[in-house]
Parts: structure tokens; sequence; C-alpha cells
């Protein structure tokens, strides 16, 4: 059974990775503006991801006796300048997740929750994955520079970054 104070803190996460998903459709639907196709697939894909994401803590909730509540979400942005700016905020956005997760490992170790405490453990090393994914992503936007050709190729590469679990959209 979870207690009042983790059901809260998982529900908070739960709205924290409907964000990032919404976040990630949104950067998906931008590149697709521009043109960037294998970017986009790479989005949409992370936005399914996200979700996942989102349906493991509901369930997780739900099957601890608790009740994963699904609110209303914060509109993410429409457009984001350049697609460095654009990763810079996709890597700062997932070290704000991180630090989240972080929390909840707190809270769960306070209240002696040792199943949620485990529960969380897969999302501690799948958010260790995603920095470090942003990370190198930004590393090579920051080698091509300004070199329009530069980023045909990386398009072209960034599929390859999409993970067998996500679907291509």
């Amino acid at each position: 059974m979870l207690s009042p104070i983790i059901q809260d803190a998982l529900n908070k996460q739960v709205v924290i990775e409907a964000e990032s998903s919404q976040v990630y459709l949104a950067m998906a639907s931008w590149a697709e503006t521009q043109g960037f196709e294998g970017v986009s697939q790479f989005m949409y894909a992370h936005s399914d991801e996200e979700r996942m994401h989102m349906l493991k803590l509901v369930k997780f909730i739900n099957e601890r006796g608790g009740h994963a509540i699904i609110s209303a979400l914060s509109a993410p942005p429409v457009s984001f300048g350049s697609f460095k700016e654009m990763f810079q905020e996709l890597f700062n956005h997932e070290v704000a997740v991180s630090a989240s997760i972080n929390d909840l490992v707190d809270i769960s170790l306070q209240e002696k929750d040792y199943a949620t405490h485990n529960f969380l453990q897969w999302y501690v090393s799948e958010q260790i994955e995603e920095e470090a994914l942003a990370r190198n992503i930004l590393d090579k936007i920051s080698l091509i520079g300004d070199d329009k050709s530069g980023f045909y190729l990386f398009d072209n590469d960034i599929k390859q970054l999409i993970t067998p679990d996500n679907t291509q959209q």
C-alpha cells in the first residue's frame, strides 16, 4: 500500500513524464515543419517512450493500492529557434527530470517504501541514458557548427539513435 506522501510524489512524476512526452511531440512537429525527417522521427519515437514511462508509473501506483491521477498539462513551446537551441532545451529538460526522479528516490527512502525505491531504480538508470544521449547529440551539433550539409547528414544519422522499442512515425 502506498502512503499518501508517496502517492502524491508519484502522481507529480506522472505529470512530469506526460509533459516530457508533449515536449518531445512539440519538438517532433517543429522539426518536421523544418524539413528534418530524421530528427522528427527521433522525437516522435521519444515522445512515445516518455508516454510509456508515464504509463509505467500509472500502473505501479494503481497496482500498489493507490490512485493514479491524470491531470491537465502545461503546453509545451511550439518553436525552438534552432536545432542547437532545441536540443539544449531537451538536455535541460532531461536534467530536470533526473532531479525529480532523484527527489522521488529520496522520498521513498524517507518513507521506508523499499518497493517504490526498487521500482524507481529503472528510472534512475533510464535518466542516465537520456542525459548521455542528449549530451552526445549536443556534441555532434557543436561539431557541425553552421555547416548546412552537416545538418543534412545529422538528420539522416539521428534515425539510427531510435531504439527498436520505439515505433517510427
